[in-house]
């Protein structure tokens, strides 16, 4: 499980695809120290499995769904990505519980500054946007986010703090760009309910 408080931002260095597969080594120094094979990662949200640490760069192994549900098959070298540790049993949720499951994948349409934060808009999947709710949360690249309007066609409104545009990769972005999605946890279970109820 994770908070979609990003702890750093790693740098994709290197990619060897192989047969159904693409490995990927991500220079992340400061997080590399702390952690060992077998460890959980969320890479811009998703959660990935730590195969082994050389030095100061991470490797993840993608593979079937994955790759077809998130951005991973986009990467390139020089690319960005947030990365955030799994939380510990005992530790804070500062932001909201993230399963690192991405839903699907949507895209940027645009950002406006104003003042000293920006507001994005972006386009979501159907199914997550039936899930979210104005001032819920939304993960966003593994970000969580407080969802400030939802308008037609899809579209979901965040607001950014310099902080969090400073420290993640969401500055990074250009209109057209593809992001991870995860739709709230607590809508989900709702949505389920509600279902089986015929609702």
């Amino acid at each position: 499980m994770f908070t979609g408080i990003v702890e750093g931002i790693g740098l994709v260095d290197e990619i060897e695809d192989h047969q159904e597969a693409r490995r990927f080594y991500i220079e992340a120094p400061e997080l590399a120290v702390a952690l060992e094979p077998g460890a959980s990662v969320a890479v811009d949200g998703a959660c990935l499995t730590v195969t082994s640490v050389l030095s100061e760069r991470l490797v993840f192994d993608v593979i079937g769904s994955t790759l077809e549900r998130t951005i991973a098959a986009t990467y390139e070298v020089g690319r960005r990505v947030n990365l955030e540790r799994a939380v510990p049993v005992d530790g804070r949720i500062d932001g909201h519980i993230v399963q690192g499951h991405v839903d699907s994948t949507g895209s940027f349409i645009k950002s406006v500054k104003k003042g000293e934060y920006w507001m994005m808009d972006f386009s979501i999947h159907e199914d997550v946007h039936a899930l979210t709710i104005s001032q819920g949360s939304i993960s966003i690249n593994g970000v969580s986010l407080t969802v400030r309007q939802l308008g037609q066609d899809c579209v979901c409104q965040i607001g950014v703090i310099p902080f969090t545009f400073q420290h993640t990769n969401l500055s990074d972005l250009e209109s057209g760009d593809c992001v991870n999605i995860e739709g709230d946890l607590i809508g989900k279970y709702i949505n389920k309910i509600l279902s089986k109820r015929g609702g």
